[in-house]
């Protein structure tokens, strides 16, 4: 009964895009992600961007790829991603 409740409350784990802006950590990349808002006051879309540490093991991501990252538990004080796919290669 218990193990049922547990599985039923786990949410579904975030997953972004974004281009990697920095690769000079160790299994560590800086992804950019830009998303758009209304202006409460003007309602126009203002473009706001976010920056996010994620865990990439294997070191296949480079600056400039758009890569697609999901939630996970926590990895290190910043860190609260993981690299699931590189969907372009940058230049």
């Amino acid at each position: 009964m218990a193990e049922e409740i547990k599985q039923a409350t786990q949410a579904p784990k975030r997953r972004l895009q974004g281009t990697v802006i920095s690769a000079n950590m160790i299994k560590t990349i800086v992804v950019e992600t830009e998303t758009y808002k209304a202006h409460p006051i003007y309602k126009k879309r203002v473009s706001v961007r976010k920056k996010y540490k994620v865990d990439d093991r294997n070191s296949v991501a480079k600056v400039g790829d758009v890569v697609i990252f999901e939630e996970c538990r926590p990895l290190s004080h910043d860190k609260h991603f993981r690299l699931v796919e590189v969907v372009k290669k940058g230049e």
